[in-house]
């Protein structure tokens, strides 16, 4: 093997080894874990929590606490796409990688053809066939002589021509692979950004709920149930329902029979299953399941899928929640949604109307309903 390909190989495997490291999901979906720091901004401080807390000031934490949660769920989307276009990035690279060592065998097989050619030119005296057929005292063999050089002209010209687009093509798969390269370190960048951002608001929550006493925690969670059924109550009291008796497609059901046999499993941010997911990442790989691949984040859901009106959802749609499309949940009928709330919390069947709803999208809008 020349130096040459030899070196083009281990460039390209290089190239490949370097991606396969990058992608790697080693990290991807860990469990941060934060411990937060003592001076976080918006930390209250570590001094004891009072034996009891007045119920407006409790009112006040259990809103806090979602401000601090719908932050990190924006963070996480953030993270998410991040981390799709990443995985993306890193397969164009090594395809780009596999068309530079293919290139560079094609190069090196045009360039054994040129320097045969050379040899061969050598051996005969060097005399181009032109003066050959000068040369020759046969008419017979000057015409058929004629032949040959026409059509060694023509072969001549065309293997330079080969020779170059593939040294075109070699040269635009290099600039395409570095390209790529500084995108994917970009969203590298941006993965780790969101990180940090979803890590300190989960930290400050989780310290925040640290400092209430037991009572106060069970107060807190009483407030949470309490907001959630006033919500779905007025969600409910407002006719939305009244005409809603669309059957799941076959592909919907399938998606709701996912996404409610996970119900139980905690939340973890960036996770896909199957022992945790968050919000985007259960209804996505509900719909899998189903045969019907969508966007990973709630805010590519929201963007890229047909939208239909709430009074016109059926079982399956997904049902995207507050003004930056930061949440999602899955409708399963009966004015219900199965979703992956937050951190600290399992995936559960909750009231369709219990959070802010921004609209609702619908992934298989071909097919219609079984009845």
């Amino acid at each position: 093997m020349r130096t040459g390909k030899l070196g083009l190989m281990t460039a390209a495997v290089t190239v490949v080894c370097a991606v396969t490291v990058l992608a790697a999901p080693g990290t991807a979906f860990a469990d941060p874990g934060p411990t937060p720091s003592p001076g976080t901004p918006g930390t209250p401080s570590a001094s004891p929590a009072p034996a009891a807390m007045p119920g407006k000031d409790l009112e006040a934490v259990r809103k806090k606490l979602d401000r601090l949660y719908r932050a990190a769920a924006s963070a996480t989307d953030e993270y998410n796409a991040a981390e799709e276009k990443a995985d993306r990035q890193s397969a164009e690279i090594v395809e780009l990688a596999k068309k530079i060592v293919k290139g560079q065998e094609k190069l090196d097989g045009l360039k054994d053809r040129a320097g045969a050619a050379a040899r061969s030119q050598y051996r005969t005296g060097g005399l181009p066939d032109e003066a050959k057929l000068l040369l020759s005292d046969d008419p017979a063999d000057f015409l058929d002589g004629t032949g040959r050089v026409m059509q060694g002209q023509r072969a001549t010209k065309g293997l330079l021509g080969e020779m170059t687009r593939t040294q075109q093509d070699l040269k635009a798969y290099a600039a395409d692979a570095s390209a790529q390269f500084q995108k994917l370190e970009a969203n590298r960048k941006a993965k780790a950004t969101a990180q940090k951002k979803i890590e300190k608001q989960i930290a400050a929550a989780e310290k925040l709920e640290a400092d209430l006493a037991q009572e106060e925690k069970e107060r807190l969670a009483r407030l949470e149930r309490e907001a959630q059924a006033r919500a779905q109550t007025a969600w409910l009291d407002s006719g939305i329902l009244k005409d809603l008796d669309a059957e799941a497609t076959e592909r919907g059901r399938k998606a709701v029979e996912y996404a409610t046999a996970q119900v139980g499993k905690p939340y973890q941010w960036g996770a896909e299953g199957p022992k945790a997911y968050d919000c985007s990442g259960l209804t996505s790989q509900a719909w899998v399941s189903a045969g019907q691949p969508i966007p990973r984040t709630s805010q590519e859901q929201w963007k890229q899928l047909t939208r239909v009106d709430v009074e016109d959802m059926r079982p399956g749609d997904l049902i995207i929640y507050f003004d930056d499309a930061s949440h999602v949940g899955m409708y399963v009928g009966g004015g219900s949604v199965v979703h992956a709330p937050r951190p600290g919390r399992s995936i559960t069947i909750a009231g369709a109307g219990s959070m802010p709803i921004l609209g609702v999208v619908r992934p298989d809008t071909g097919t219609t309903p079984s009845r």
